[in-house]
């Protein structure tokens, strides 16, 4: 049985392990390089990029919300495009995050420059490694703790980053801002591929869907507000920046936000700022162990990797395993590894990341799953993803030969990794097939991902079964092609009921006749429900039916294509009335009738019933 990790994640920290995710060297050290390149305007590159960024923001709050599950991006790709492509955006997933959270370590050392700048490079490395050490234990205690401490980190770093941008507005000298674009547009459109990365982190949140509590709220919600913020931030702090500081200065500078404050608190300014560095590659550090680990956990859930990397400490609920392997792995990187164009290979397999994800939210939308249930749909489907597959397709071939070249070897090795390792191991398809389904054979198709997503809702939605779900579970579906009277079908519906009851279906047939002639049970178009009261205690049954083409009951305009069947003694009278309740809970969704007449098999029709949203009461 799959061990559970814990649900200890609320709101606040869905927002400070996105935010913190992001608030790092995309902010403390990329304004200087970027404005080198594009002078002031360098402000308009963090809004193009932010803007670049959406889709794949959209793509997986939708997808998070459908499969809160450990792995974030990998479990959406795995489960939608198949293992083979599963395997290279989990091992992406996983080194890309290992790298940064490695380039984030090496920050604290540098950091640590701007209080004694006889720090040596060697010493910047053990400061890392020491980092890295105590994060692992952090993450080790329990993604509570973690939390907590990612809150505390977020919460100060964005005091004070606030506080740097109303006290230093004051200061700055518009002539700074003159000429706004001296080398054209040009350099603005490739320094927002530049400081793109910036926003990458804002996505990790996915990795640790599992633990969120009301996951179909707090992600979205939590990720829309963590862009927002930050997205503020980007601007007001590059945009007074680049008023307080003289335009050769900044070019040069690595250390451009500690340079600004500097200009109008002096030396104080300059230490409080460093701080500010210091908090933000210490959350991006800890947001960073505490997904990337998340990653290789699922991998070995779904036998792509060996089965230690999924044990769950006891006590903590936590992958003990997976975040000492990672954390080795990024000790491994920070010692021995030259980080500039490892830096610039996760960057292109985190692009090569967003691609996949934005096309796996279209095979899942196009598979037409039912137990495919999102909390949250990305708007402008499906255009918003296509231009976003064609954004970062462009962005990877602009990061230039290295990265992708050992982009490309990475793709191999991974390749090479699930047909030596985990071909033989892995038998799920993937929504792809269900795709595939549509324009050829059924028989191509298993229950194995449905069924999946469909335990994932009732786990995500904490749905506990009631005696109306037991009852669906084990009642009758009649799924009619051909158009019939209502009489022919009370005939038909009476066959089925009158085993269970144990009640000649000639009886049955007459009693809904004739309560049909003292009113009708059509309540609104297209939708009956039939109900009928027999000798008897203790008995209840509900037989549902789809009739395609319709039931004609008299008097009435349009064909009936949903009919819920209700039978059961006086003394049921209570639950009688909860199952009507319950039915016209489920009936009035607004895209109720379309998925009934899509669904694809009396399986899906069921489903639509036990996965829908309802007030459900105790007792079978």
């Amino acid at each position: 049985m799959e061990e559970k990790l814990k649900k200890g994640l609320g709101l606040l920290d869905v927002f400070c392990i996105a935010s913190g995710a992001m608030i790092s060297s995309g902010l403390f050290i990329l304004p200087a390089l970027g404005f080198a390149r594009t002078g002031p305007s360098i402000i308009f590159s963090y809004i193009l990029a932010g803007i670049l960024v959406l889709p794949a923001i959209l793509a997986k709050a939708e997808l998070a919300t459908a499969m809160p599950k450990a792995g974030g991006v990998y479990f959406f790709i795995e489960r939608s495009m198949g293992a083979p492509l599963g395997t290279i955006g989990g091992l992406a997933s996983w080194f890309s995050l290992s790298f940064k959270t490695a380039f984030a370590l090496l920050g604290i050392g540098i950091v640590a420059t701007l209080l004694n700048p006889a720090i040596s490079e060697i010493q910047i490395k053990f400061i890392a490694v020491g980092c890295c050490l105590f994060f692992m234990f952090v993450n080790i205690l329990g993604v509570k703790h973690t939390g907590r401490f990612q809150v505390i980190l977020v919460l100060s770093l964005i005091g004070i980053l606030i506080l740097y941008v109303f006290h230093g507005f004051s200061f700055i000298q518009p002539q700074r801002y003159i000429p706004f674009m001296p080398n054209g547009i040009g350099p603005v459109f490739a320094t927002a591929g530049l400081v793109f990365v910036s926003f990458g982190g804002l996505t990790k949140i996915a990795c640790v869907a599992e633990e969120v509590k009301d996951p179909g709220r707090n992600i979205p919600l939590g990720m829309f507000l963590a862009f927002g913020i930050v997205m503020i931030l980007y601007v007001g702090v590059v945009f007074v920046t680049v008023g307080l500081i003289d335009s050769v200065e900044l070019a040069n500078s690595l250390t451009p936000i500690s340079l600004g404050a500097a200009k109008f608190m002096g030396n104080s300014g300059i230490t409080i700022l460093a701080f500010a560095a210091f908090l933000a590659f210490v959350s991006t550090a800890n947001a960073g162990i505490l997904t990337a680990s998340r990653g290789s956990l699922a991998m070995s859930r779904d036998s792509l990797l060996p089965r230690f990397f999924q044990r769950i400490h006891a006590r903590s609920k936590t992958p003990r395993f997976s975040i000492i392997f990672t954390t080795a792995f990024t000790i491994i990187v920070i010692l021995f590894l030259n980080l500039e164009n490892l830096v610039k290979t996760a960057s292109t397999l985190m692009i090569l990341l967003f691609l996949f994800v934005n096309l796996s939210l279209i095979v899942m939308r196009e598979s037409k799953i039912q137990s495919y249930r999102p909390k949250f749909y990305s708007p402008f489907y499906p255009w918003i993803q296509i231009l976003g597959i064609i954004g970062y397709g462009f962005l990877i071939f602009q990061m230039g030969v290295v990265p992708l070249s050992i982009t490309a070897v990475f793709i191999a090795a991974s390749l090479l990794w699930y047909f030596i390792y985990a071909r033989n191991r892995v038998n799920r398809q993937a929504a792809l097939v269900h795709v595939i389904e549509r324009i050829t054979a059924r028989e191509l198709v298993d229950a194995t991902l449905p069924d999946e997503l469909k335990e994932i809702i009732i786990e995500r939605d904490e749905i506990v079964e009631d005696r109306f779900d037991h009852l669906i579970k084990e009642g009758v579906f009649l799924d009619l092609e051909e158009k019939i009277s209502r009489d022919e079908f009370f005939k038909q519906a009476s066959k089925f009921l009158a085993g269970k009851l144990a009640i000649e279906p000639e009886s049955l047939t007459q009693l809904f006749i004739q309560r049909e002639q003292e009113s009708h049970t059509v309540i609104r178009p297209g939708l009956a429900i039939p109900h009928i009261i027999i000798e008897g205690k203790h008995k209840f049954n509900i037989l549902l039916a789809r009739a395609k083409q319709g039931v004609i009951f008299p008097d009435t305009r349009e064909p009936v294509h949903t009919i819920f069947v209700l039978v059961g003694t006086r003394d049921e009278r209570n639950f009688h009335l909860r199952a009507l309740a319950a039915i016209a809970q489920i009936a009035q969704d607004a895209g109720f009738d379309e998925k009934w007449l899509a669904a694809r098999n009396s399986e899906e029709l069921r489903d639509i019933i036990l996965l829908a949203e309802r007030k459900r009461f105790g007792g079978k």
